[in-house]
């Protein structure tokens, strides 16, 4: 048969069996047990109602404990969330500037932008021919041409300009070749028949050479 607990007042004190001095209730707590007497019908407060107030101050005490470990462990958080935060925010804004010195802002890329080119796809870009025509070497007449007839000739052509009416990148990549930017099809058109032409000067050339 299980051992039957004994009531606690006909129990000695633990803490006085382990040696250590006994605790008495606060203040707030002698009223504490004073009205759980009252509520019960008794004039004072017996062991049972003292021990059931020291017993609510030690479970107030874990909760407290429980609730201060709880808001360390969020603080701790907000606190990694914030550093993740900002060194995604420091990744995106670097690679953003590296990607502006890539690009020149007239249009085209910037030496450093080839280059990035170079390493990541092995593709070896050159500058734009800005030569006139007169000055230009059959390959150059026959990049440019067809750098000119790539862009400007195709059926159906990207958007020239954006919402704000401004130049896209690829209207912008007119000035890298020299050529007025284009805002309208027409000049778009216009800069594609000189390619065409660039191109048939440079067949003629090598025809004859």
């Amino acid at each position: 048969m299980a051992r039957t607990a004994r009531a606690p007042w006909k129990r000695s004190n633990p803490r006085k069996r382990a040696g250590k001095a006994s605790k008495h209730l606060s203040p707030a707590q002698k009223s504490a047990a004073k009205a759980r007497a009252r509520r019960a019908g008794r004039r004072y407060p017996n062991l049972v109602d003292n021990m059931r107030v020291a017993a609510k101050k030690k479970s107030s005490k874990k909760r407290s404990s429980k609730s201060k470990a709880s808001k360390a462990e969020s603080k701790t958080s907000a606190k990694k969330s914030r550093k993740r935060s900002a060194k995604k925010t420091a990744k995106s804004s670097r690679k953003r500037s590296a990607v502006a010195r890539e690009k020149d802002s007239r249009g085209g890329l910037t030496a450093a932008g080839r280059k990035a080119f170079a390493r990541k796809q092995g593709a070896h870009l050159r500058p734009g021919v800005t030569k006139k025509e007169s000055e230009m070497t059959p390959q150059e007449m026959r990049r440019k041409g067809s750098w000119a007839v790539r862009f400007f000739g195709r059926a159906k052509l990207p958007p020239l300009v954006d919402a704000k009416g401004q130049p896209t990148r690829h209207a912008l990549s007119a000035h890298a070749w020299g050529e007025p930017v284009p805002k309208t099809v027409a000049a778009a058109r216009r800069i594609a028949a000189k390619g065409e032409r660039l191109l048939a000067h440079y067949r003629r050339a090598k025809a004859r050479g």
